[in-house]
């Protein structure tokens, strides 16, 4: 999706005035530690954020696509604190906005997100409630996962393996397949913590009701996949 629109000024300094009036410095100062962060956080709790933020949402509605992407960007790329990028994932994920956060032109948006974003909190909730849904609703942009999933940077990597979290019954395991086996050791970023913990998810996601299959494809791989992969995909199989 290009837009040429502008973003929603009113709605961005409500936000950024909604952060600046609550958090808690002290849990930001662990919270920058914890997540090894240059950009400084407000300290909210998630689901403390999300709650501060669907109201405000809910009081600037957008009304046209190119307005919410704009704004989108704006919130995430002009962020001075952690929470504003979350904010920009929220907006993105917000329920009337649903038809075009599914819509194929997003892609590019959402690679955005996960090449700026570059660390596991944005990437991950970028893969699984934005990336994930948009493959479920269009099914052709698989091949653009299976690109995702061969490229350069390891968190683009990271989200066409998360790519289907949640799916459950309607995994495409042709897909997740090939997403994991051009991330296994030997592979370029096959030994990168975060790849590797990523195959392990989200096998041990689809175990939740196909374990069989999980089962047999970890036992097919072998030792070609890592002892951390291995342990993640048959966390709850006994």
């Amino acid at each position: 999706m290009t837009t040429t629109s502008a973003a929603r000024g009113d709605l961005v300094a409500a936000v950024r005035r909604t952060l600046a009036s609550g958090g808690d410095p002290v849990r930001a100062a662990g919270q920058q530690r914890y997540l090894r962060s240059e950009m400084p956080l407000r300290g909210f709790r998630l689901p403390e954020l999300r709650a501060a933020l669907r109201p405000v949402l809910d009081a600037h509605p957008v009304d046209d696509a190119g307005a919410w992407e704009a704004t989108i960007r704006a919130l995430w790329d002009e962020a001075g604190y952690r929470e504003e990028r979350h904010a920009a994932i929220a907006l993105a994920r917000h329920r009337p906005y649903r038809a075009w956060a599914t819509d194929p032109a997003t892609l590019p948006l959402y690679r955005h997100l996960v090449l700026t974003g570059a660390w596991w909190d944005l990437v991950d909730d970028v893969a699984t409630h934005l990336l994930a849904p948009l493959l479920l609703a269009h099914p052709e942009v698989a091949a653009e996962v299976r690109a995702w999933a061969v490229d350069d940077d390891v968190w683009v990597r990271r989200a066409a393996i998360l790519a289907q979290i949640g799916a459950r019954g309607r995994t495409d395991t042709s897909l997740l397949t090939d997403c994991v086996e051009v991330n296994l050791l030997g592979s370029p970023h096959g030994r990168e913590f975060f790849v590797r913990k990523a195959i392990g998810w989200a096998l041990r996601d689809l175990a939740r009701t196909d374990a069989a299959w999980v089962a047999a494809y970890v036992e097919a791989l072998g030792d070609r996949l890592s002892p951390l992969s291995r342990r993640e995909a048959l966390k709850h199989l006994g």
